[in-house]
């Protein structure tokens, strides 16, 4: 377990400004009245943290500014320094931390060793063990320094000295028996396809010819599959431009293409003849037909059915990888040395069918998040001079205007510069009630504008936007391997081998000790061989996560990988912040109570402390002071006071705007106002009081109001089995007892500062709760980095909610969350269900093989057959609303 620490904002609730937090790895100690710190222990899987501003590492810990900025510097905080600074007018040096658990996709990319890199989609991948052959086939490639296959997304990231070692790569993959497909490459490098070249010398002046322009790097054409690979700084135009200057075609390679189309017709038709000619050899033996005739129709469709898994068992056995075609080819074979002819056709066949479903059905779960590429269009029309033109997306840049049409699709994230619209953000946010937008919105790409014109200002480059982040994340959370898995995983490696032993040693043992014939026993260790393949258990576990997030994905929640998907599923309580979560977050000046100055001067005091702040309590009372046209006074030395309030000199005079503790703790006289701000707070209304150290010039009420859905929410996640749904909250006890009841929460911790947030996640998980915390991303860090599971709310406008949390609910609300919950209870059901019922087909197909009840093509059966089952099993989630 790592000691962790984190940045702490102040509380949401009951003061202006966020402040900040640092704490020691080794103690934990309060250094100032203004700095808190907090340390929790989580889970040493996680990749990504519960909270923004705050990465995991053995020990982190992080620094933040107390000034009046503290907020908007928070905001573009990155990552921790693992060195802490008291400075107030700097924000925390920015470093690079990432856990060392679980890597993302980039990191992957990133933690290969230094040449050029690529990365690809492969095709035909039917098992994890294809991933291992994969691997170690390309590894023995000159000049490959490394290669990466995830089998849960078919993607591959492949290291290399230079361009050139990347060229054989693709033939190389065709004689494992898959496929590849280029896809967005890191840097500038990238793939076009040549047309017009006849020779070897073609390729060659095409490479001499753009080596001389500066804007390229490097640049490798290969003759025989008609690709160039090339890393430039130019436009594609002006690329496509320069070879057709020598006689040749070139075109930019989509990464949408689909190379598997065809190849699965032609797969469907040999599987086809190769079942027609073992029918035809076994009806045949009935009829008269010889039985050499038989042999031979079953041998030809061994040869149709077995040439791929053959061939890949080749190349496997190369690369001393034992995969399921290793084994099943051996099966085949060995039946056929035997004499068991039709066992062995039998065998390739159903094997062949196996993976043919198998591979269509996984595709299934890939193309749940591969649709989300669709979402937005790859051209948008810009305008330029007066003139509106179509360019493609990849050639837009920041600031530049789009032009967007009733019922088209948005091209790029962006502000609304002209225009009104209602666009539906059902791509983004999973909600289906379209948004009303007009100047000065933001709308994301992949959303529909429904109707009105619109004049974007784009605001992000298109691999930036944010459904570019979604499909990015959601692809690295699916690569990683929850604990489940891994276990799986690490069993099958020792699984596997084990029983090829013992299948090699029941072939030779039992007839040289003269039990039996060398025939009956040679035929059980192939049967022992077939059930040696893993399959279905290894892939019980990824396919049930990858389905699951897909799900969760085209709904609107990012759950950034298995580890937290099974987390999720195991919560029994969730604590939620008050502010902005559980309410609207816009509360509003409902009362003002003047002592000793008018309510014109009060207000102008008010505005003049609360003006530099981001919090909502702030807001409403600068927003109410503006309304009525009330200018602020010259303020100095502004300073926050952690979880009580501000204070600031304002004409040589020292004022403060807080709660009651923080004028109980200056001694001062209450008399006048107390039983009155009693009365208020017991109406579930938050009040700021205003005053010096000597006297209280008056008081502000401000309320808060609860969210429309959140009753209903609350009542689906108790439903859903959560059975502690609480509130945190910093207000007032008559505040939090008002909320908790419209709200029908089962328990509230009231006055509450960062720390005390802590200590109320920790008393939940000594009751024996798993415990998750819901808040915006932003505030009540040391509680999210404390619980079990970090939520945060409103993703799709806060990046660093999408790159910290362990999920995110992209809509600024809670509508998904009792979703969240029921999927990830299916998914941990449908897991234990995959999983147990690959070991119960294990265990009978063992068992029926030594009383000699189980025949080759059985065995057969019951590997693929459970694989498909399996993975049908797994689909299940797709479906689930």
């Amino acid at each position: 377990m790592a000691d962790k620490c984190c940045n702490s904002n102040n509380d949401a609730e009951n003061t202006e400004n966020r402040t900040d937090s640092c704490c020691s790895s080794t103690n934990l100690e309060i250094k100032q009245e203004n700095t808190s710190c907090c340390s929790s222990n989580k889970d040493s899987v996680n990749s990504f943290n519960s909270i923004p501003i705050f990465i995991q590492t053995e020990t982190s810990c992080c620094s933040s500014n107390t000034s009046k900025e503290t907020d908007k510097e928070l905001a573009k905080i990155n990552c921790c320094s693992s060195k802490t600074t008291n400075n107030e007018d700097e924000t925390s040096e920015k470093t690079s931390c990432s856990s060392n658990e679980q890597q993302t996709s980039e990191e992957i990319l990133n933690s290969l060793p230094s040449g050029e890199k690529m990365a690809y989609r492969v095709h035909g991948m039917d098992c994890p063990a294809c991933a291992k052959t994969i691997e170690k086939g390309l590894s023995i490639l000159k000049d490959i320094a490394e290669v990466k296959v995830n089998y849960s997304t078919a993607k591959m990231q492949v290291a290399a000295s230079h361009l050139d070692a990347f060229i054989p790569i693709e033939s190389e993959i065709k004689k494992l028996g898959y496929s590849i497909e280029p896809l967005n490459q890191t840097g500038n490098i990238k793939t076009f396809v040549i047309e017009g070249m006849d020779c070897g010398s073609c390729a060659k002046s095409i490479e001499n010819h753009l080596n001389t322009l500066s804007t390229v790097k490097n640049v490798s054409v290969n003759f025989s599959t008609g690709k160039m690979k090339i890393e430039h700084s130019d436009s594609v135009e002006n690329i496509i431009s320069e070879v057709s200057k020598i006689g040749f075609k070139a075109s930019l390679q989509s990464n949408k293409k689909s190379i598997q189309t065809n190849k699965n017709k032609s797969d469907n038709g040999l599987i086809t003849l190769s079942g027609v000619l073992i029918a035809l050899g076994f009806i045949g033996s009935f009829n008269g037909i010889s039985p050499i005739m038989s042999t031979i129709l079953y041998a030809i469709a061994m040869v149709i059915s077995g040439f791929k898994p053959v061939k890949s068992a080749f190349y496997a056995i190369k690369s001393r990888s034992l995969d399921m075609n290793v084994l099943m080819s051996a099966a085949a074979i060995g039946a056929a040395l035997i004499g068991e002819w039709l066992e062995g056709a039998t065998v390739v066949w159903l094997f062949a069918i196996g993976n043919f479903l198998q591979t269509k059905s996984i595709e299934r779960t890939r193309n749940s998040i591969r649709n989300l590429m669709d979402l937005a269009p790859p051209e948008a029309w810009v305008s330029i001079d007066s003139k509106i033109i179509k360019k493609p997306v990849e050639e837009i840049t920041v600031g530049e205007i789009i032009i967007v049409k009733p019922g088209d699709k948005i091209p790029l994230d962006g502000e609304i510069i002209q225009g009104a619209s209602s666009v539906n953000q059902a791509p983004i946010t999973g909600e289906s009630i379209p948004v009303d937008k007009e100047i000065g919105d933001t709308v994301y790409a992949g959303t529909i504008n429904e109707n009105g014109s619109l004049e974007i200002k784009v605001t992000k480059l298109v691999e930036d936007t944010t459904i570019s982040k979604i499909i990015h994340l959601v692809e690295e959370a699916q690569e990683q391997k929850a604990p489940t898995e891994a276990f799986v995983d690490k069993f099958a490696s020792i699984y596997t081998p084990i029983v090829f032993i013992l299948a090699l040693a029941i072939m030779v043992l039992p007839p040289i000790l003269g039990f039996g014939t060398w025939g009956d026993w040679f035929y059980k260790g192939l049967e022992l061989l077939v059930v040696a393949c893993p399959c279905a258990l290894v892939i019980s576990t990824p396919v049930a996560i990858v389905s699951a997030i897909g799900n969760a994905a085209k709904n609107g929640v990012l759950i950034k990988g298995g580890t937290f998907l099974e987390k999720a599923g195991a919560i029994t309580a969730i604590a939620f912040d008050k502010t902005g979560t559980l309410t609207e977050g816009k509360p509003k000046v409902t009362e003002i109570k003047t002592l000793h100055v008018t309510e014109d001067e009060l207000l102008s005091i008010a505005l003049t402390l609360e003006d530099y702040s981001t919090h909502p309590i702030a807001k409403a009372i600068v927003g109410y002071a503006n309304e009525k046209g009330i200018q602020p006074k010259i303020g100095e030395l502004f300073r926050s006071i952690v979880g009580k309030g501000v204070q600031a000199t304002i004409e040589g005079n020292i004022y403060y705007g807080g709660n009651l503790k923080l004028f109980e703790e200056m001694n001062v006289s209450l008399d006048d106002v107390k039983n009155h701000v009693q009365e208020i707070q017991n109406k579930g209304k938050t009040v700021v009081i205003i005053g010096t150290q000597h006297q209280v010039i008056g008081i502000i009420a401000v309320s808060d109001t609860i969210r429309e859905t959140t009753a209903s929410t609350l009542k689906a996640l108790k439903q859903s089995g959560v059975n502690q749904t609480v509130m945190l909250t910093g207000d007032n006890e008559g505040s939090a007892k008002m909320i908790a009841s419209e709200a029908n929460l089962t328990r509230y911790f009231a006055n509450l500062l960062p720390e005390d947030k802590v200590d109320a996640i920790k008393k939940l998980q000594n009751e024996g709760h798993k415990v998750a915390m819901v808040g915006d991303g932003i505030n009540d860090a040391p509680a999210l980095a404390t619980a079990d599971l970090g939520i945060a709310m409103g993703g799709a406008g806060t990046d660093t909610a999408m790159e910290t949390a362990d999920i995110v609910l992209m809509a600024d609300n809670l509508d998904k969350l009792p979703h969240t919950m029921k999927l990830s209870r299916k998914a941990l059901t449908i897991i234990k269900q995959n999983i147990w019922f690959s070991v119960i087909i294990k265990v009978i197909a063992l068992v029926l093989i030594f009383p000699g009840w189980l025949t080759l093509w059985m065995a057969v059966l019951s590997d693929t057959g459970a694989a498909l089952i399996v993975i049908l099993n797994a689909l299940r989630l797709l479906k689930i609303k």
